[in-house]
């Protein structure tokens, strides 16, 4: 942790701060001598007696501190006093890839600071964790950040203090950073190296790679097609892909795979960087399935990369649709190890609807399904993410026509790409 931190502070003077208040992002950046900038907008509404601190959790060890992260937000609502308001927070170079640190912002309101500063002062000397204080200045125009020292069991703060100034937003959203390989994986190997990291600590980790091929190994041209069926939960993905394969004496195949079902409510409570690469590692599965079956058959998918990669990028990337990475960007790419499909068909629905059909069907959903009926942003990321995805792109039917005008359309699309 000690290593980690001192590997920090040379780039310090250079990073961006972001904290988000009620969505949206709001950033500052130090320098060491104050020139008249204003106060940034975080600090503006804090109450002469109030004081503020950030916490970063900055562990070289990434399971490790993935894992903090998740649970560092449940430490400090149980342990800091009541006065004490939480803000999700990040520090990045600007378009400096992995350089996001994650960790959360901290407005403390109570009478006494003593509290507060124990439970960080205990954090430093035991987590990996790097705090800030910041102090206001006389005439409550300046304020100063002041890092943390790890030398001491006192937790002392260095001699080095910076001054707290505005900074523009980034051409990129920070998150974007920190996406590949993290929230989204392109190989079978750097998620295949995740779950290896954390067999220690899970052990359906263990499970899970037992359950793996031997290797991961693209087919560009399978014997017969291969169509995914992929789009938001209750647009009929079912109904279609079992209409599919009666029509075409196809293989249907779903992702995740079953063989994962008895794992996935453990790995849903995992960090996203394990639950990530859970679920890449599934499509891997699925598609050595695929290369089974399609030398006999043509094979329908339900659901493929392109949902893992939506979700991920939609979750990962906080704010307005505007926030995600632009079209084009390499986290649209298809992994170049991963079984690419003949024809990616993506169906899509009216909000309202799609919610009666969840109404009507009455099951238990994930997080991420149940974020998707009351937030109609993310639902929209989520859309966009799958939009942009490319090689191959998807091909986007509505779903609200009956069921069979649905699949007599889905057929022509097969029968025009695929030559069925």
């Amino acid at each position: 942790m000690a290593r980690r931190t001192m590997s920090l502070i040379p780039h310090w003077s250079s990073r961006v701060f972001s904290v988000e208040l009620d969505g949206a992002p709001f950033y500052f950046s130090t320098q060491e001598k104050h020139r008249g900038e204003e106060v940034p907008r975080v600090f503006r509404e804090v109450p002469n007696y109030g004081r503020c601190y950030s916490l970063l959790v900055c562990s070289s060890d990434r399971i490790k501190r993935a894992k903090f992260y998740g649970e560092l937000k449940d430490k400090l609502l149980t342990d800091l006093p009541p006065q004490c308001h939480l803000s999700p927070m990040s520090s990045f170079l600007p378009n400096v890839k992995d350089s996001l640190l994650k960790g959360y912002f901290l407005k403390d309101y109570s009478e006494s600071s003593s509290p507060t500063e124990r439970l960080l002062r205990d954090l430093i000397q035991r987590d990996p964790v790097l705090v800030c204080s910041y102090l206001r200045g006389e005439d409550s125009q300046v304020w100063t950040q002041h890092l943390w020292s790890h030398a001491d069991s006192q937790a002392t703060q260095t001699s080095k203090d910076y001054s707290v100034v505005p900074a523009e937003a980034p051409e990129y959203h920070p998150s974007t950073l920190n996406i590949v390989n993290s929230d989204v994986f392109y190989s079978f190997e750097e998620a295949y190296k995740v779950l290896k990291e954390c067999g220690d600590i899970i052990p359906e980790a263990m499970a899970v790679l037992e359950l793996l091929p031997s290797r991961a190994e693209a087919r560009s041209k399978p014997d017969f097609p291969v169509i995914v069926i992929e789009g938001l939960d209750a647009t009929g993905k079912t109904t279609l892909t079992e209409s599919l394969r009666d029509t075409l004496g196809a293989s249907l195949l779903r992702s995740p795979p079953h063989c994962l079902s008895p794992m996935r409510t453990r790995f849903d409570r995992e960090p996203p960087l394990i639950r990530r690469a859970f679920y890449a590692l599934g499509n891997y599965i699925t598609a050595d399935q695929i290369g089974q079956e399609v030398m006999k058959t043509p094979v329908i998918v339900d659901r493929f990369w392109h949902s893992t990669a939506a979700y991920a990028i939609a979750t990962a990337v906080s704010g307005p649709v505007c926030n995600l990475p632009a079209e084009g960007s390499e986290v649209y790419r298809w992994p170049s190890d991963l079984l690419q499909p003949s024809l990616v068909v993506s169906l899509t629905l009216d909000p309202e609807e799609r919610r009666r059909r969840l109404r009507d069907r009455g099951q238990g959903k994930t997080e991420e399904e149940q974020e998707l009926d009351h937030n109609q942003l993310f639902r929209l990321k989520v859309e966009k993410a799958y939009q942009r995805i490319s090689g191959p792109a998807c091909v986007t039917v509505d779903a609200s026509p009956s069921a069979d005008q649905v699949l007599q359309q889905v057929l022509l699309l097969i029968r025009g790409k695929c030559h069925l």
